[in-house]
């Protein structure tokens, strides 16, 4: 008799083994910690880069819009080639590909650093190193998503995943902080200089992998339209493009905060580089506890996705109407806790749904949704902070978040709806097999 697996339109409760199990299930595989670790130190420098570049841009210009516009310059590359980006990250060896590009991106930061150092550097410098930062990024980022796979297989992925976000967030409250710290002390320069270094990092921890313990997955053969197929692949599975219009949706107006955090410290709060790190820091803080506890629990799917996305824009909502900055840095912390449930769960979904040949097309278009659509809403929320004031530009990615969690719920009605259809076939199927 043949076995049929039984189709799930919809999996909210889907848990790995309970071996696999455990908050810190992933780092029972060495090439997992040895990666971890290299990009902890790469992403406290990558944040320490991003909040002193959002304050040295609103600083030389005193224009939230042309903050929006250099945060937008450096996603556009990804809204432009990231599905392309993902044909190739299919394609290439995708450590060797994250290697290359890690250094490049290491590069620009030293180029970055000497300019602000020098007292040379001006808006259109860093406009321009941001649209490279963003080209590399684009390819980096497809490969740095299907790699993780390859560390640690289906049963861990779940757990890696979220704890790459914790070690996102972590990274997000360590960073800002400290750039705080330093941007008061020495300036923005040293901020991108001790970014530089730390590429140096994720680069060693990658060369040191073990190469025999890492899942081989072949390269698909170079061949017309495989980025149309990609698309139709997506189309047709509501559990990859479900997650992916509710991250298209919130990516685009609620992941904006480095234009609408720095925007609303100055002009909301009253504060300065101090206050926009401790708001920034106190998310990051949030996203790590929160994700510790996602990453115990397991459950994924678009159940979970939809209340996160919930939860999310509660919090944007209070932390956009509190009056005082105390206030804000309080409900940051629950904005992190519900923004890292939301990036994880969504994340491991496409993972769980993908085919290996087309998982770094799926994860090409899951960065465009969250990082490429920041040209868009960059922009938007840049200028609504500027005219109607930053608490204005919060209050819309909290509208951002309730309208994905509206697209996810009609998805998971209608996801559910399938699955009887989908048993009663898998049933039939085996009585035709008994036959």
């Amino acid at each position: 008799m043949t076995t049929h697996r039984v189709p799930e339109a919809e999996e909210p409760g889907r848990r790995e083994p309970v071996e696999q199990r455990g908050m810190f299930a992933s780092f029972r595989v060495r090439n997992y910690r040895l990666y971890f670790a290299g990009q902890t130190l790469s992403l406290v420098g990558t944040w320490m880069q991003a909040t002193a570049q959002a304050w040295l841009v609103l600083t030389l210009s005193d224009s939230a819009a042309v903050l929006g516009l250099i945060v937008a310059l450096q996603a556009l590359p990804i809204l432009l080639f990231g599905p392309y980006a993902g044909v190739l990250a299919d394609r290439l060896d995708r450590r060797r590909t994250m290697i290359v590009l890690q250094s490049a991106m290491g590069v620009l930061a030293v180029v970055l650093a000497v300019l602000a150092l020098g007292g040379w550097v001006q808006v259109w410098h860093v406009g321009v190193l941001a649209v490279l930062l963003g080209l590399g990024n684009a390819f980096e980022n497809p490969a740095r998503q299907a790699f993780l796979h390859q560390i640690v297989g289906n049963d861990l992925i779940r757990n890696a995943v979220t704890l790459n976000s914790v070690m996102v967030n972590a990274a997000r409250a360590v960073g800002p902080a400290v750039a705080g710290v330093v941007l008061a002390a020495v300036g923005a320069g040293w901020c991108f200089a001790i970014n530089a270094a730390s590429f140096v990092a994720v680069v060693v921890s990658l060369v040191s992998l073990r190469t025999d313990e890492i899942t081989p997955e072949t390269p698909i053969t170079r061949a017309r339209g495989q980025l149309r197929e990609g698309f139709v692949y997506v189309a047709r599975e509501p559990l990859l493009w479900v997650p992916l219009a509710m991250m298209g949706v919130v990516g685009t107006l609620a992941y904006e905060f480095q234009v609408s955090l720095p925007a609303a410290a100055k002009d909301a709060f009253h504060g300065g580089p101090q206050a926009f790190g401790f708001m920034t820091a106190s998310m990051g803080v949030g996203a790590v506890v929160g994700g510790l506890i996602v990453a115990a629990r397991g459950t994924i799917g678009l159940r979970t996705l939809t209340l996160a996305a919930v939860g999310f824009g509660i919090t944007i909502t209070i932390t956009a109407v509190v009056p005082e900055l105390w206030m804000a840095i309080v409900a940051l912390f629950f904005t992190g806790w519900l923004s890292v449930s939301f990036l994880s769960t969504g994340n491991a979904t496409l993972q769980l749904n993908s085919e290996p040949h087309m998982r770094g097309r799926v994860m090409a278009l899951w960065s465009v949704a969250f990082m490429g659509s920041t040209p868009i809403g960059g922009p938007i929320i840049g200028w609504i902070s500027e005219a109607a004031g930053a608490r204005i530009g919060l209050a819309v990615g909290a509208a951002a978040c309730f309208l994905a969690a509206v697209v996810g719920l009609i998805g998971w009605r209608a996801a559910a709806r399938r699955r009887p259809v989908a048993r009663l076939q898998a049933t039939d199927d085996i009585r035709a097999d008994r036959r």
